[in-house]
């Protein structure tokens, strides 16, 4: 548990870790040892000078002190440490999952990473704060109150360390038999945070198809799943718990016995076979605990193992000598990509000069929207190159390239925050001047205008508060406010109204203006204002040239963009 946990948070947080844990091992072993002085204290009370046992008395005092002391101090250092580790292990898996490639987030990872990411997160550290001393007290206090048992009588030391091997078996047969259980709760349970993702999602559509009386058959399947699996778990449990009490039982009923015969036998005396039996009871109370104990931390591993998973997926690598682009010209040669079976991207090469602007169109699912990622580097290529500058995108710094591009997508996600707060995410050192100047250049001051809050407004999770439309806006003012070199587009005016869409037109026009432009588009107007048009089917390049020029060879763009514009001619 402790390996897997600093492999999870990282190697700096071994000396405060070990420290921790040494200090609460410390706390089990004093506390074990002050139940010693139990001994003398009962021996004396039930002697014939009850007055001697004060000296015990006081020294039992001051023991107990010392592991209250003791216990302060490795309780209040478990909750800091925990409160450290949290902030950086939240640092350390958001910036690793801000390092993977776009194609790891699959569907199924969202409701896995959901989870990690919120209660995953506080129940791997609640390990150290809430977990690790009661585990390390439940295995350290009762071992030292058995060595001080053999000490004061061999044969009901001896009788007391015989259940130590079983409660160890108990537990290790537990964790085992266990082990699928909980690996199959935790599957249920990210499936299911999954469903509820989806079906929070789909809600428009539900409700345009009338089903919102419906139940959604997805997530009761998924919630049941999620009942059975903790429903078993309970049960698989069951067994170690009930062995682990009746080996407590045993043990204490079998000192019983035997101090009783010791006792008539006249090899003890009845005061000792008192004290003997109250540190036996003493050693019951950290085993029992050891169940439920054992349960959370089975839990724990079972989050650490999942939150190991994800920090071990590996990252786009990094160039250990990295160069800075020269210019900001695009190319792409004899490029290939695949997900998963199928190939993507086919032996593409083309080029953007500095400054020009290359439409990309074609039908759905040649490959449009995942060009632009690869020009991102959201993805690495499996064979050829694409270069910046003249320099492969491999050996530019993520940070460096992502200085150079800004990217306006078709489904514009908002942070919950104000409009200010989410068009400063392009550029958050901009001057209040340079974030207005921007938000003027793209038409969201109409926005800002009509709203009650004007910049302070909330846009809502996701930016639900607002329209595609204004959503849109605040893009394209984020993307102006970036001011890069690099402008990627990916159908941003697809499913506008004609009066956002006029507005995000003339956003997009100053925000393409001198720069380097690469847009997926449908709309004609936007087509237009191409230097350069290149049709793809297939993952491949099947034609390329000007709009005027595709037209006029009345080859596959031109066959498609009378299909695109038949609904426009019938209105």
């Amino acid at each position: 548990m402790i390996r897997l946990l600093l492999r999870v948070l990282g190697r700096e947080y071994a000396r405060p870790l070990r420290r921790t844990v040494a200090l609460m091992a410390t706390t089990a072993i004093v506390e074990g040892l002050s139940y010693a002085l139990l001994v003398p204290v009962l021996r004396e009370l039930f002697g014939s000078s009850p007055g001697d046992a004060w000296p015990w008395l006081i020294g039992f005092g001051a023991s107990v002190a010392v592991y209250a002391a003791l216990r302060y101090a490795s309780d209040l250092s478990g909750f800091l440490v925990a409160a450290g580790m949290l902030r950086g292990l939240y640092h350390r898996f958001g910036d690793h999952l801000a390092k993977l490639p776009i194609g790891w987030y699959s569907a199924s990872r969202l409701g896995e990473v959901s989870v990690l990411a919120s209660r995953g997160v506080l129940q791997a550290m609640g390990v150290i704060a809430h977990l690790l001393a009661p585990f390390v007290s439940a295995c350290l206090t009762p071992l030292t109150i058995v060595a001080v048992m053999l000490a004061f009588n061999w044969q009901m030391g001896l009788a007391a360390l015989a259940a130590a091997p079983v409660v160890a078996a108990i537990q290790v047969w537990t964790g085992r038999s266990m082990a699928a259980r909980d690996a199959e709760r935790t599957e249920r349970d990210h499936e299911a945070t999954g469903r509820v993702i989806e079906y929070l999602q789909a809600q428009p559509v539900l409700r345009a198809g009338g089903r919102t009386n419906e139940r959604f058959g997805l997530l009761d399947d998924a919630l049941k799943g999620v009942e059975q699996a903790s429903r078993r778990a309970t049960v698989s449990s069951l067994p170690g718990t009930l062995g682990l009490n009746l080996t407590v039982q045993a043990m204490f009923t079998g000192l019983l016995a035997l101090g009783a015969y010791l006792a008539l036998g006249g090899d003890i005396g009845v005061a000792e076979v008192l004290t003997i039996l109250v540190l036996a009871a003493r050693c019951a109370d950290p085993l029992l605990s050891l169940s439920e104990t054992g349960g959370k931390l089975r839990g724990a591993r079972s989050v650490l193992a999942g939150l190991d998973a994800v920090l071990q997926a590996e990252p786009l690598p990094e160039a250990t000598d990295p160069v800075r682009p020269a210019g900001h010209d695009l190319e792409l040669e004899s490029v290939v990509f695949r997900h998963g079976d199928r190939t993507v991207i086919d032996a593409m090469s083309l080029s953007v000069p500095q400054g020009q602007r290359l439409a990309v169109v074609g039908p759905s699912g040649t490959g449009k929207s995942t060009l632009l990622q690869l020009l991102a580097r959201f993805y690495d290529v499996d064979a050829g190159v694409v270069r910046m500058g003249g320099v492969d995108v491999r050996s530019v710094q993520p940070e460096v390239l992502m200085e150079q591009i800004a990217i306006v997508f078709q489904n514009v996600y908002l942070f919950d925050g104000t409009i200010e707060e989410n068009v400063r995410l392009g550029r958050p050192d901009a001057t209040e001047e340079e974030v207005r100047a921007a938000a003027a250049a793209a038409r969201l001051d109409e926005v800002v205008e009509r709203l009650p809050g004007g910049w302070e407004a909330n846009v809502g999770e996701g930016g639900a508060l607002l329209s595609g439309g204004e959503r849109q806006r605040v893009s394209i003012a984020r993307a102006l406010l970036k001011d890069a070199p690099v402008v990627l587009l990916d159908e941003v005016t697809s499913a506008l109204d004609p009066v956002n869409e006029a507005a995000v037109h003339d956003g997009i026009e100053r925000l393409m203006a001198g720069r380097t432009v690469v847009m997926v588009a449908h709309r004609m107007r936007t087509v237009q204002r191409a230097d350069r048009v290149v049709f793809l089917e297939d993952g491949r390049i099947a034609e390329e040239g000007s709009h005027e020029e595709l037209l006029r060879r009345g080859g596959r763009y031109a066959d498609f963009w009378s299909i695109s514009m038949a609904p426009a001619a019938g209105d």
